[in-house]
């Protein structure tokens, strides 16, 4: 039993080191517009989040906008990572602002949820409150995560305020609800993963918490459509958690679709070496987001 606990951990240890490569300089493409460490959780906090805008903007009508969540094993990652700047690019390319955000990290072991999912949330509720400065339709805003990040736009997707897992504040006076999301191969049943350190206790210590931090258990008939993908290769995050999430979505009776990118391994982004996603991401975000004329 110590050597399957052993390997567990050093599967997070890896999905950690994997997400958190250093990258002192940013290289942001020349075709985009990015304004950098905007605050959106208030002054007192250090965390901050880049946002994506097209170079043009149209004049006529707002544009809808995507949060991005980085992810890091919930103890690292950044921003500002290859990931999260090729997802908001291609975003901005194709008429959304993107918002790519920083949320609380679990240091030394440190509990940080469900405040870390009360980061995210936020984010949503803070592209509202500025959407008339930002020029975006507060109406059409989406969520895309990778690993830890996948988990939590899952989150942010699925729960409803009557789950209980909504801030209290800031800005709450204004919805978290998003209108669709994107889970990149996050894992979505805690249970059968293995202990989280961002949840401060074992699973065999409080089941009932690693339950309330699966997005499985929130899957209902009026949740908002998910897109979910996971690779074939991927060690860190096995296939058999996307899987539980789109059958638990199948049972609710919700629009999801499941993509399996034969050869993929963990952490990639839109455009992978075994298949370009964008076409199939951006499309789904402009089936939802986009209204039709």
């Amino acid at each position: 039993m110590k050597k399957i606990i052993t390997a567990l951990l050093c599967s997070a240890c890896l999905a950690q080191a994997q997400d958190k490569k250093p990258q002192a300089e940013p290289k942001f493409p020349a075709d985009v517009r990015v304004e950098q460490n905007v605050s959106f959780l208030g002054d007192e906090r250090k965390e901050k989040a880049d946002l994506y805008f097209p170079l043009e903007m149209p004049k006529d009508k707002r544009v809808p906008a995507v949060v991005i969540i980085h992810g890091g094993g919930f103890v690292g990652g950044e921003k500002n990572a290859a990931r999260e700047i090729n997802i908001g690019s291609n975003l901005a390319r194709n008429g959304y602002l993107a918002m790519s955000i920083e949320y609380v990290l679990s240091v030394k072991g440190s509990t940080v949820w469900p405040q870390n999912l009360h980061d995210c949330k936020t984010a949503v509720r803070w592209l509202r409150k500025n959407a008339e400065r930002l020029h975006i339709d507060p109406d059409h805003i989406g969520v895309i995560g990778g690993s830890a990040g996948g988990h939590l736009a899952a989150m942010v997707t699925l729960t409803a305020p009557g789950d209980g897992l909504d801030p209290k504040e800031p800005y709450g006076d204004l919805s978290c609800r998003v209108q669709c999301g994107v889970d990149l191969y996050g894992p979505a049943e805690f249970g059968s993963w293995h202990d989280s350190p961002m949840l401060g206790k074992k699973f065999a210590e409080a089941p009932e918490l690693y339950r309330q931090a699966s997005p499985v258990a929130y899957a209902h008939k009026d949740s908002p459509p998910m897109l979910i993908l996971h690779g074939t290769a991927d060690t860190t995050v096995a296939l058999k958690q996307s899987e539980l999430m789109a059958e638990a979505l199948q049972k609710a009776g919700a629009e999801h679709e499941l993509v399996i990118v034969e050869g993929a391994p963990h952490s990639f982004h839109l455009e992978p070496k075994q298949k370009d996603l964008r076409p199939l991401v951006i499309g789904f975000f402009d089936k939802h987001l986009k209204p039709k004329s």
